[in-house]
């Protein structure tokens, strides 16, 4: 991921927080340029700021099974440089200007933006249109940033505690559908790699008809417009089909179980379980049971497995919600002297109490009210708003969800959140995976680790 930081992006941000925090209607504009560019327009004249964007429906997703990385490794490439911006210069013209900028890359798309003083909304403007037209793939650029992702995979996944969770949970929960693979990919498949393949998947998906140009903030609706066509709908189309992938996860009839040996000092005990695609009616109450568990110290679990058993440090369950079906995890950190069995055990029993008792008015109320508070949060930023209002019209082919999703949510009933439990939640539908320290490896029967004396 490309990272810029800075006090003025700190600042910026903070501002924009206070002037966007205000639960509102975000009114936008939204149409498409001739060569198939979609555009979305928000305007808050509050504060100064405008943040422009360029979601490309790419992730891992899109990628040949023998070229993983591609996605993500583009992420990086495309900072090198362009036709005219030479390397090393993409972000020198965006701090002269006040400005930040950064990039990140999932399993479904790659997304791009800068947060600049609204008077240089045309540099970014300018410096993604560049991206998107002349990005320079040379052999240069390509060999710096593969030790960039090197670096990368060794500091956030080899070299950080529980760091290839995600990698270990897909390769066994996917079998045929490619979220089989992290979107940080395989450094062999990169290193294999020839320039001409790399030139290939740029020529392929960063073409205007695969992009969404989301700006919001400062703006003259009309002034922006003008902008928009002077340096975007001149881009000629790609004319090539999109690849999308077809393949079908079929459904996981048995429990696929594994132990990952890392460098760590704590077990972890890890649960997948096979859920629908986001945007779905069960996606909304599986969402809300996140919460309902795990959504914060008065949460279910929290409160039973951290503070009352005290056999989990810290306990997590979350929708890893993507645009094909996707996953719920549950994750739990396991406490010193606990056996990762009994945390499983402890952790399956929190599952079952919610399959077998409908919770209480009570405690339903108080998940709808931190849900609306979530969605609120969600477009506190002027770059928030400008993600949403892409996400949305990507994912959903309607960006007016930054508005009514929240009807989605409020929808979901008591009984809903049992129903999808006892649905999906199943041993015959899950991986569970126990971390262990490789200290442990050599002594399998082990699988606790002593209290200090």
């Amino acid at each position: 991921m490309h990272k810029k930081q800075s006090l003025t992006l700190w600042l910026l941000l903070t501002t924009l927080t206070v002037s966007f925090s205000q639960a509102r209607k975000i009114e936008f504009t939204e149409y498409d340029l001739p060569n198939g560019m979609h555009v979305i327009l928000h305007k808050d004249n509050t504060t100064p700021i405008v943040a422009v964007s360029v979601l490309y429906h790419v992730g891992s997703k899109n990628e040949d099974p023998n070229r993983t990385g591609f996605a993500h490794f583009f992420e990086h490439l495309l900072f090198e440089g362009s036709e005219n911006i030479k390397r090393g210069e993409f972000d020198k013209y965006l701090a002269n200007a006040g400005a930040t900028n950064n990039a990140n890359t999932s399993n479904d798309r790659t997304f791009y933006y800068e947060v600049l003083p609204s008077n240089q909304l045309e540099l970014g403007l300018w410096m993604e249109s560049e991206r998107l037209m002349h990005a320079k793939i040379e052999q240069i650029g390509v060999e710096t940033q593969r030790e960039v992702v090197k670096e990368e995979k060794r500091q956030r996944i080899d070299n950080q505690p529980y760091g290839s969770i995600l990698t270990e949970v897909l390769k066994r929960a996917y079998t045929v559908h490619p979220y089989q693979w992290a979107p940080i990919g395989s450094l062999d498949h990169l290193n294999a790699a020839s320039l001409d393949e790399f030139i290939a998947f740029y020529k392929t998906f960063y073409v205007p008809e695969n992009a969404t140009l989301s700006i919001a903030g400062d703006i003259d609706l009309e002034q922006t417009k003008a902008m928009v066509a002077k340096y975007f709908k001149d881009i000629p189309k790609g004319g090539k089909t999109i690849p999308r992938p077809t393949a079908v996860e079929p459904a996981q009839k048995a429990e696929v179980r594994d132990v990952v040996f890392d460098n760590i000092q704590l077990p972890a005990v890890v649960q997948a379980y096979h859920i629908p695609a986001q945007g779905t009616p069960d996606s909304y109450a599986l969402d809300m049971l996140s919460t309902l568990l795990s959504g914060g110290q008065s949460s279910r679990m929290y409160k039973s497995l951290v503070d009352e058993q005290k056999k989990a440090f810290t306990v997590q369950a979350f929708p890893f919600s993507l645009e094909d079906p996707g996953l719920y995890l549950t994750f739990g950190l396991v406490n010193m002297g606990v056996n990762p069995d009994d945390l499983e055990k402890a952790m399956d029993a929190e599952i079952d109490k919610v399959k077998n008792e409908l919770i209480t008015e009570k405690e339903f109320q108080k998940i709808r009210n931190l849900v609306e508070s979530n969605f609120v949060q969600q477009n506190a930023s002027a770059v928030g708003i400008a993600e949403q209002l892409a996400n949305y019209h990507v994912y959903y082919k309607d960006a007016n969800l930054i508005n009514t999703e929240i009807d989605r949510y409020m929808k979901v009933t008591r009984e809903d959140l049992q129903r999808v439990a006892k649905k999906y939640l199943t041993k015959e539908n899950r991986v569970v995976l126990q971390y262990m320290p490789k200290s442990a490896q050599s002594k399998p029967e082990n699988t606790q680790i002593k209290k200090d004396n």
